[in-house]
């Protein structure tokens, strides 16, 4: 019995780990999606309760702390540039020529399918008879 009691108490301990780990990276992934940060949105986003949280005394001052900042506003790094008008009409062209090349095989393909079918189905009607 002794050892059933502490199995359980190490898979209730191993749980609470586990939800501890999924809010801390929700606050993360609040916060760098400059999303609000507020109870609902950590429970709902970590898979617990908003009860759970408010009875974790860190998890519940992070979340007090960084509920009243306003979220920050993610800066575009310098290294993105907008796509130049000629550079989106290649990647057009190329869509094009992938879209064609697609139908084309697609036709292909329920062409062969007839042939497969009508095969079958003749073979079938021979047996019959």
């Amino acid at each position: 019995m002794p050892e059933r009691a502490e199995a359980l108490r190490r898979a209730a301990a191993a749980r609470h780990d586990g939800a501890t780990v999924r809010a801390e990276a929700a606050l993360e992934a609040l916060q760098r999606q400059a999303r609000p940060v507020n109870f609902g949105q950590v429970a709902k986003a970590a898979g617990v309760s908003r009860c759970w949280l408010y009875h974790q005394p860190e998890l519940r001052q992070k979340i007090e702390r960084l509920r009243g900042e306003p979220p920050q506003k993610r800066r575009p790094s310098q290294g993105t540039q907008r796509a130049s008008a000629d550079s989106l009409r290649q990647q057009l062209h190329a869509y094009r020529d992938e879209l064609a090349r697609l139908r084309a095989e697609n036709t292909a393909l329920k062409e062969q399918l007839a042939r497969q079918l009508g095969a079958a189905r003749a073979a079938s009607v021979t047996r019959i008879s």
